[in-house]
């Protein structure tokens, strides 16, 4: 059965997009098949993966529109197992377009149930905010994964995102699970990312991560040349952490 992850934080910069490109890696080393969903205007993880957005013919915003199959804008990566359904800059006006559409809130959800059959994990990248398109990416999903930077407004940020799917829940009739939260940008010698990470800890008790994502230079390097950490820089920090932190979400299954 499909395990549907959106991954979210209202907040931008906050590692979303680099847990999204690379984590799927590391669950197909571990046998799984995986979809990334790129739902984020701004296209990052589909030109992290070596794909032009301004050259896609359809993109996820076609399907949410219900102009094209799901399945026909699905692109292979050069990783076995790992397919991606890029987007293009255009999705930028979906947020106006559903606005008067039918269900508004559950296209993305049928877009994907049209596919999940072929995964066994979809990761769906999230826009940094609550609108619409987030919104559709949180009722498409079983479960949430929140990257939360250690910094000092990371507790009020995944405060505010729990608060937004228990509401989801009640009001729309969903079951969304919050996965759990990923420290990102993590300096082990640093006061700040130290004290932040006891905090987190401490305020959300079982909803942090043993891993945490190291900040690290070849991380932010690696979408400019197109490839994951994996292929970009093969003895970073952050590959074991991303092998540990796949390993601790199939376990969370």
């Amino acid at each position: 059965m499909s395990r549907v992850i959106a991954i979210a934080n209202q907040k931008g910069g906050v590692g979303k997009t680099a847990i999204a490109v690379n984590l799927p890696v590391f669950l197909t080393a571990y046998g799984k098949r995986v979809l990334l969903v790129d739902i984020d205007p701004q296209a990052n993880a589909t030109f992290s993966m070596g794909i032009k957005p301004r050259e896609l013919s359809v993109s996820v915003y076609e399907a949410i529109l219900g102009q094209v199959n799901p399945r026909d804008i699905i692109k292979k990566t050069p990783f076995l197992a790992f397919d991606i359904m890029p987007t293009s800059h255009d999705l930028a006006g979906a947020n106006i377009e559903l606005v008067n559409m039918e269900r508004r809130e559950f296209r993305l959800k049928e877009v994907l149930d049209a596919v999940k059959d072929q995964y066994d994990f979809i990761l769906i990248d999230c826009p940094p905010s609550l609108g619409l398109l987030t919104l559709n990416a949180l009722i498409a999903a079983d479960e949430v994964l929140i990257p939360v930077q250690c910094e000092y407004l990371a507790l009020e940020g995944l405060g505010q995102l729990l608060h937004n799917v228990k509401l989801i829940n009640e009001n729309l009739e969903r079951n969304i699970k919050v996965l759990g939260a990923v420290m990102t940008m993590y300096n082990r010698k640093n006061v700040v990312s130290q004290k932040i990470a006891k905090d987190l800890r401490r305020t959300f008790p079982g909803y942090v991560f043993d891993t945490v994502i190291p900040r690290v230079v070849a991380l932010s390097e690696s979408p400019v040349t197109g490839k994951t950490i994996l292929r970009h820089s093969p003895n970073s920090r952050a590959v074991h952490a991303f092998r540990e932190l796949a390993r601790e979400i199939i376990a969370k299954g």
